[in-house]
């Protein structure tokens, strides 16, 4: 069977066929030709292309047309389009309809080349097994959260333990980490599942403001107050109140939560009578209240009542086992309403997320997905498909990982010749496993077991390290400044 790349060139002009024919065939393509899009679908249903090069303003039907048929009959088939009338409409109408790329006459080989060579290069790429079945989770459930991280294994083993209980919750972490979605999944596994989850960003909205979403007023309060107006905390009685971002929040309006949790009482805004406050309270923060308290920013004692149970919510880049299972996550999710077929992540893409440091945490990794998911339209998702700093970020910090493996192996070397050593076999590959961990138990022991410290002392990805450190099973001391 003949496996060589087959690439078909539509257009009506025999010179533009002829030109493209034999540019293609330089490169060891076999290249067919149709002057038109009904001969085109003929061959197309006959051959094997992986690639078609289609004008769009043709007799019969156009471009576009045969675009849309080959989607629906054959759309592992990359189709672009070419056109002489480089208009925006065009570009746009194109690349909606699923082309796979656009391009202007006359054309520039050098970028036909490019563009092939990068369609081939997803050519060979499988997509991975796919579940029989997606199971349908409740949006707060803890299988909406994803994670098989140890740290994110404790989170669930605490989620478990206090779901029975009313006691106040504070979950920290950076922006971006899924903190809320924790908060929903404590409601979710409390016996007040079936009451409201209400949420409130207390970054989000002024002190004046904030203090009437919360209590309510009553009608004539102040300047506006036309109508009596339940708060939040009447709002989720019987069931959970989320304040986001409490570490936003000012002082005058802290000593009023406080006195809420002493209480479990609170009066609406110019309001006389006592209303009873039965909700169980989560908060989060993205800011060190530790800090605030000593910069008299946060109440301490209101610090105190909040933080009966404690969740840290780990960055993204301190769980890298969680990485593939994320983007594969919101892949399935985004899937079906932004893509042309099933699309999955090509090893390059995971090389690069894997050595990327995520500041955005979860967030950023779904907007990128997201993204990627738009501009793959189906098939692999490819570095092309995602945003340049990320491919450039991880493409430093690989290429850091390589000179550092390079040395290592350079001194390994010179060990092995001044001992008369083999480098061929089980000496060689024990060696180099015995130093690297060696290293690694001596620069986390001289930086006190922070990880960070020792990854950028090596010049190697904190990943790369972490993935290292659970491979060999270095048990890291504690030490007093441990991270």
């Amino acid at each position: 069977m003949d496996n060589t790349p087959k690439i078909l060139i539509v257009d009506d002009e025999e010179n533009i066929r002829r030109i493209f024919k034999k540019a293609l065939e330089k490169k060891n393509y076999v290249v067919h030709t149709a002057p038109n899009a009904e001969d085109a679908l003929r061959k197309i249903k006959n051959q094997d292309y992986f690639l078609v090069f289609s004008d769009i303003f043709m007799d019969g039907m156009s471009g576009l047309d045969l675009l849309k048929e080959v989607k629906e009959t054959t759309p592992q088939v990359k189709v672009v389009v070419m056109t002489a009338q480089d208009t925006m409409n065009n570009t746009i109408e194109a690349m909606r309809m699923g082309a796979y790329d656009y391009i202007s006459k006359p054309f520039d080989f050098d970028t036909i080349y490019a563009l092939v060579d990068r369609a081939e290069s997803s050519r060979g790429m499988e997509a991975p097994p796919q579940p029989d079945t997606v199971l349908e989770v409740d949006e707060f459930s803890v299988e909406s959260i994803i994670g098989k991280s140890k740290k994110m294994q404790d989170i669930f083993k605490t989620i478990g333990k206090s779901a029975t209980s009313d006691l106040a919750v504070l979950i920290t972490g950076e922006s971006g980490t899924g903190k809320e979605m924790v908060a929903g999944a404590m409601h979710y596994y409390s016996s007040h599942k079936d009451r409201p989850f209400v949420c409130i960003n207390c970054a989000a909205i002024s002190r004046e403001l904030l203090e009437s979403e919360l209590f309510g007023h009553e009608k004539g309060s102040f300047t506006g107050a036309v109508e009596q107006k339940k708060g939040k905390f009447e709002i989720a009685n019987g069931g959970t109140l989320f304040l986001d971002e409490i570490g936003d929040m000012e002082l005058p309006l802290q000593a009023k939560i406080l006195r809420v949790l002493q209480t479990k009482d609170f009066y609406r805004v110019g309001g006389k009578e006592a209303l009873e406050a039965n909700v169980r309270i989560i908060a989060a923060t993205n800011q060190n209240l530790e800090e605030l308290m000593e910069q008299k920013h946060f109440r301490e004692d209101l610090f105190h009542r909040l933080n009966v149970i404690h969740i840290f919510m780990p960055p993204l880049r301190d769980r890298p086992e969680d990485l593939t299972l994320l983007a594969n996550h919101f892949l399935r999710m985004y899937a079906t309403g932004l893509s042309q077929g099933q699309v999955y992540l090509a090893p390059e893409s995971i090389r690069i997320f894997n050595s990327y440091s995520w500041r955005g945490n979860i967030r950023e990794l779904e907007n990128v997905i997201k993204r990627a998911v738009v501009l793959a339209g189906s098939g692999p998702i490819l570095p092309e498909h995602l945003p340049d700093h990320l491919v450039e970020a991880g493409s430093q910090l690989v290429e850091a990982d390589g000179r550092f493996e390079n040395r290592l192996n350079r001194l390994i070397r010179e060990y092995l010749a001044q001992n008369q050593e083999t480098q061929d076999g089980h000496i060689y590959d024990n060696l180099v496993q015995s130093l690297e961990k060696q290293l690694f138990k001596i620069m986390l022991d001289k930086h006190f077991g922070k990880q960070v410290s020792v990854a950028k002392a090596l010049g190697i990805n904190r990943n790369t390290l972490k993935r290292k450190i659970d491979a060999m099973k270095i048990e890291i001391k504690k030490h007093k400044n441990n991270e």
